[in-house]
């Protein structure tokens, strides 16, 4: 009783421990108000670091008094620059599906569209569980005031009676269903078992962020993109910005601009021109809000075409108010009529510093280790050989992060350091090895080493034709380009 009593501390010192930046954080206990029977209960709190995943705070109420226990995850980490949407088809009579470990942080929705049944983040707190917890608690949590429900409205009572029907026979795992996970802040995770190798149960995408979603997270929105009357004055300084980007003579800046500067004889004008911007003849700059916190920050963009490959968009923004900084690049032209794979063999340290267009529709797969990332999952990246698979491994390290857990059975744990072990001899060259980019859009590339492409010999392209799933994935089953197209005629003909 004694060392309880000692370990017991106030808010500020809790604070300041989960603030630390030290590994190995103690556990705090705060006493706490018990909401159910009024006495005071006992608080704790712990710091840990889920490996290769995030930080998280747990912390677990116990009443003594009453018996009330319950516990929360929250994330002490940052929000991440995207959201994510997790989708698992659990078929029926699978029991290890329901083993697999998820984390609901107190932002994440949860679906299950054959219920029509939808958890929303005030529902329930951030919690670490498992797929068949996650369910049991939704059932026990409508079961628990049914007795109250049948006295004040009998015909409510009766329907959530035959949903918790249908909701224990899923989470017995006698009906199949589908189970989603969205989480607007990026911090919702679903254990992959398969890990590295793909899950054919599980799909992962990331995605932007609304207005909305960026309010709900505490981040500033922009009120007109809300639908709600904001500032008049912001916005007159945001269509002041617009009109003057638009009023801006062509080539007033990039090397066009020098060009003109020199002319005059202006040596602040030519450092300026000529320094700004060095690489494109024409940047075009305008005003676009952060893809993190919606304040307002200035976009630049221009056009260049790569040498045997294609014109391309170069598009940078950087945020002085939250410092996030964010460069992409995008193809340009028309839609490519057939797809691209791209072969490279690995063969010395030249090609690891060969560069790289990995654009969001292409797959990457190594077959010398059986790796195969789908298209969308290390999103549109401009590196190079090595930077291509050091991402790999950062990114499956961050998205798997039950990796090295304490209930990691040692089969699993060694898988993974063995796959480790095998993604740094790509690296260190110990054999020859393949990386295919296969892209559906034919908007990746790989650059060659020799003058002329077709003496680069390790480098190999082949065009196909694209499937009708791989259109519908696309979009391109359903556009209708007739109008276009009159138009294009009635003027050719004009």
């Amino acid at each position: 009783m004694e060392n309880t009593e000692e370990q017991i501390v106030d808010v500020g010192s809790v604070v300041e421990a989960v603030s630390a930046e030290d590994g190995d954080a103690p556990l705090y206990q705060v006493e706490s108000l018990c909401m159910r029977c009024g006495e005071n209960g006992t608080t704790s709190f712990l710091m840990t670091l889920i490996p290769h995943f995030r930080k998280v705070l747990l912390s677990a109420f116990e009443c003594t008094h009453c018996g009330e226990r319950n516990n929360e995850v929250q994330f002490a980490g940052e929000i991440q620059p995207r959201g994510c949407c997790y989708r698992l088809e659990v078929p029926s009579g699978d029991q290890k599906l329901f083993h697999r470990q998820v984390v609901k942080s107190e932002s994440a929705t949860i679906k299950i569209p054959e219920l029509d049944f939808e958890i929303p983040p005030e529902a329930q707190r951030g919690s670490l569980s498992t797929l068949e917890g996650i369910l049991v608690r939704a059932a026990d949590e409508l079961q628990a005031l049914q007795q109250e429900r049948k006295k004040v409205d009998p015909q409510t009572a009766e329907a959530i009676d035959q949903f918790l029907v249908k909701l224990r026979t899923c989470a017995k795992g006698n009906s199949p269903f589908t189970f989603i996970l969205d989480d607007p802040a990026g911090n919702g995770f679903i254990e992959n078992p398969y890990a590295p190798s793909p899950d054919p149960s599980l799909s992962i995408k990331f995605y932007e962020r609304t207005p909305e979603q960026q309010a709900l997270l505490g981040y500033l929105a922009d009120p007109s993109q809300l639908g709600e009357s904001g500032d008049r004055a912001s916005t007159e300084e945001a269509i002041s910005a617009s009109d003057q980007m638009k009023r801006k003579p062509h080539g007033s800046v990039g090397a066009a601009a020098g060009h003109r500067a020199i002319a005059q004889s202006n040596s602040a004008e030519i450092a300026d021109a000529l320094f700004r911007y060095s690489a494109p003849e024409e940047v075009m700059t305008f005003p676009s809000t952060c893809g993190t916190c919606s304040a307002y920050c200035e976009t630049r963009m221009f056009v260049t075409r790569i040498p045997y490959f294609q014109e391309v968009i170069v598009m940078a923004s950087t945020c002085d108010a939250c410092g996030y900084r964010n460069s992409e690049l995008k193809p340009g032209g028309r839609v490519p009529e057939k797809g691209k794979r791209i072969t490279l063999s690995v063969k010395n340290i030249k090609d690891l510093s060969r560069d790289v267009i990995k654009s969001d529709s292409a797959s990457v797969e190594v077959p010398e280790l059986d790796l195969e990332l789908a298209s969308g999952t290390l999103g549109g990246l401009v590196t190079t050989v090595e930077g291509l698979i050091t991402k790999i491994s950062e990114s499956l390290e961050r998205v798997h992060g039950f990796t090295f857990g304490d209930s990691l059975d040692e089969s699993k744990r060694n898988k993974w350091l063995d796959f480790k072990a095998s993604l740094n001899k790509l690296l260190s060259l110990e054999a020859s090895w393949t990386l295919i980019l296969d892209d559906a859009l034919a908007n990746s590339f790989i650059a060659p080493v020799t003058d002329d492409i077709k003496a680069d010999h390790q480098l190999t392209f082949e065009e196909y034709e694209r499937s009708w799933e791989q259109n519908e994935e696309l979009g391109l089953n359903d556009i209708d380009t007739s109008s276009a197209d009159a138009a294009y005629n009635v003027t050719k003909e004009s």
